[in-house]
């Protein structure tokens, strides 16, 4: 990330959170059926997702909170954080 060379002089961090398949109003639509089940790209999303789960906004907090927390991670700057319940460990949709 360039943007993070330019800024580390400055002491400013530069990062980014990349969450997957989060279950909300706009997503629920192609990931679950109209009774809650799977559809057929919620069930091809699970099987690459080794969690099993979809996220939720809140899985995302801990992530933030800690990027937030300069006694925590005041030496981090560059980075993408992906917060996707392994998604990006396993193969592909």
């Amino acid at each position: 990330m360039f943007f993070a060379q330019y800024m580390a002089p400055a002491k400013v961090r530069v990062n980014a959170v990349a969450p997957g398949f989060m279950v909300n109003e706009r997503s629920r639509a192609y990931l679950m059926t109209p009774d809650g089940g799977l559809s057929a790209r919620g069930e091809q999303v699970m099987s690459h997702t080794p969690m099993g789960r979809f996220g939720e906004a809140e899985d995302l907090l801990g992530c933030v909170n800690w990027l937030l927390d300069d006694s925590q991670s005041s030496f981090v700057t560059g980075i993408t954080v992906p917060v996707d319940g392994g998604f990006l460990s396993s193969a592909g949709v």
